[in-house]
């Protein structure tokens, strides 16, 4: 029986990040992620719905994550789904779901929350004093497109 288990998730931190360390000396970092869902009723009402998942990143994500990412700030991670069951005080059984984080990306400027760098791969690098090399105008005169639209052969 094949099996599938991978989620995409993109929203805003609910809380800052928490980093520990598990006795094999593995950083942990746990955070909440809230994620909306806006959508119109028959009668033509505007209604939203938010979604708070608890995520857990691990490694050097994980302390990434942590030293970055704050309260409110978006964040894009993938992962997949964990159960956890456990029994309350009360004696009742209990479950959630929860993501661990295989790969997460920032989302939005340095204002917003984002483009950090060292993060997971979403920081953007600057070259040159802008965020992409000069080019010379030599790229469009050798380009086969540079002819217009009457040289295109279909």
């Amino acid at each position: 029986m094949a099996s599938f288990n991978r989620i995409i998730l993109l929203g805003n931190l609910t809380r800052d990040p928490e980093l520990r360390y598990l006795p094999s000396n593995t950083a942990v970092c746990n955070f909440g992620l809230a994620t909306n869902h806006k959508w119109r009723d028959r009668e033509g009402n505007q209604k939203e719905e938010t979604c708070f998942v608890d995520c857990s990143a691990f490694g050097r994500a994980g302390e990434t994550i942590n030293q970055y990412m704050t309260k409110g700030r978006p964040l894009l991670v993938e992962g997949r789904l964990r159960l956890e069951t456990w029994t309350a005080q009360d004696g009742g059984k209990r479950s959630r779901h929860s993501v661990i984080v295989d790969n997460f990306q920032f989302v939005g400027g340095r204002g917003e929350g984002g483009g950090a760098p060292g993060g997971g791969g979403g920081a953007r690098v600057a070259r040159g004093g802008g965020d992409r090399p000069p080019m010379d105008d030599s790229y469009e005169r050798e380009s086969p497109m540079a002819g217009g639209a009457d040289d295109i052969p279909f």
